[in-house]
């Protein structure tokens, strides 16, 4: 067996000691990110029914999706082609029967349709239709709420995965500077975002770069008030502030950076603005180690700006790693008061100190890795507000 294999088998094992500990005898994988994590799976197809069955006595799990995606599972997967079961192109998105009605067809025929089984309930892509369905093909069976199981397992990451995430580092570093050289004055945030965009994707001449699970987020202006907006094809003008958040991705893991952009002279409660939030960005990674809770970081944070008069509402930071659209964070630990989460070497998060507002509104954030002694983050670039000089960059002008 090698070393990829055994590694696959180690995460089932784990994930089926979580689904022993939750009387789980048989979890039902529809997050397409912990079916890549368990098996390799690696297709543009989560926009259909497809899951991973994992039972709990059974060596290897059964991939069931579309017909036309049955050969992604062949080849990117370690499964036997046995395990590999389609189903018709007939249930793809019709008004008669589902794709669900097919798996509990093949869970009843393979004598699993008795068991105590477990749906991620809180995925993106396991929808109330899908589990009324279930419910109604398999009525002897007892459903559990199985989510986050394996999210919960891929929160500390391997070796190998932590060398992935080493290499987004390196393409989201490059991306983002490519971004800052870029944004200006009369310059489109639309052509901003195709040359981010380019740069993820191209990576670096030792290793391409792949689809990030979230596109380059580029609010400029007033739409800094808010962090998810993308861009528009308006011209930035001198005076405003961009914000570039984006993220460097090699085989799907993900290695997030942000940054703030200032054409033109910053305001004086701008420039007090970003000094507070990098000294507690700098805390905050100054203090973690292994050993601590995740609300400790935010404590740090919260001492380090309140003496400036700076608040923050939303989370400070959260688990990310392996994953695909929508979003790139696990949906496991926050950085944020009342999470008791303990650090561990090689748990990696996304730490982002942000303040927006309607008035001045400051972005900045690192990627990190636990290691064995503190912290050390994936990206490295200057941790300060990037002024540009407010100039047209007729490079980029249109």
């Amino acid at each position: 067996m090698n070393v990829e294999v055994a590694e696959y088998m180690d995460r089932m094992k784990r994930t089926k000691a979580k689904m022993a500990e939750k009387g789980i005898e048989v979890l039902l994988i529809t997050d397409p990110a912990n079916m890549n994590y368990l098996t390799g799976f690696d297709g543009w197809s989560f926009y259909v029914d497809q899951m991973l069955v994992l039972m709990d006595d059974e060596e290897q799990p059964i991939w069931i999706g579309r017909t036309a995606d049955a050969n992604a599972a062949k080849v990117t997967t370690w499964l036997f082609h046995e395990n590999v079961i389609p189903y018709p192109d007939t249930y793809v998105h019709s008004q008669t029967r589902h794709p669900m009605d097919f798996v509990a067809e093949i869970l009843t025929q393979i004598g699993q349709d008795k068991r105590h089984i477990g749906v991620e309930m809180d995925s993106y892509y396991f929808s109330a239709k899908c589990f009324q369905q279930l419910n109604n093909g398999l009525p002897n069976a007892t459903f559990l709420d199985g989510s986050l199981i394996v999210n919960w397992v891929r929160i500390i990451k391997s070796p190998a995965e932590i060398m992935k995430m080493q290499k987004a580092g390196v393409i989201g570093e490059r991306a983002m500077r490519e971004g800052i050289e870029m944004v200006n004055a009369g310059v489109r945030g639309c052509d901003v975002a195709a040359k981010i965009s380019h740069a993820q994707l191209s990576g670096t001449p030792e290793f391409g770069g792949d689809y990030p699970a979230i596109v380059p987020l580029l609010p400029a202006g007033e739409r800094t008030s808010t962090p998810h907006l993308t861009w528009t094809d308006e011209p930035y003008q001198h005076g405003e502030t961009v914000i570039l958040e984006l993220a460097g991705c090699y085989q799907r893991y993900h290695a997030p950076v942000a940054r703030t952009v200032q054409i033109g002279q910053p305001s004086t409660n701008m420039k007090n603005l970003s000094e507070v939030v990098i000294e507690g960005l700098n805390a905050c990674l100054d203090f973690i180690q292994p050993g601590v809770a995740c609300e400790e970081i935010e404590a740090v944070w919260r001492k380090t700006v309140e003496k400036h008069g700076v608040t923050k509402e939303s989370r400070l930071g959260y688990s990310m790693g392996l994953n695909y659209p929508p979003d790139w964070g696990e949906h496991t630990a926050s950085i944020r008061t009342g999470d008791k989460t303990i650090l561990v070497p090689n748990m990696t998060f996304h730490l982002i100190p942000a303040i927006w507002s309607e008035g001045d509104s400051f972005e900045i954030s690192e990627s990190f890795r636990v290691t064995d002694s503190g912290c050390e983050t994936f990206v490295n670039l200057p941790r300060e507000l990037m002024i540009k000089d407010g100039f047209a960059n007729l490079d980029f002008v249109g």
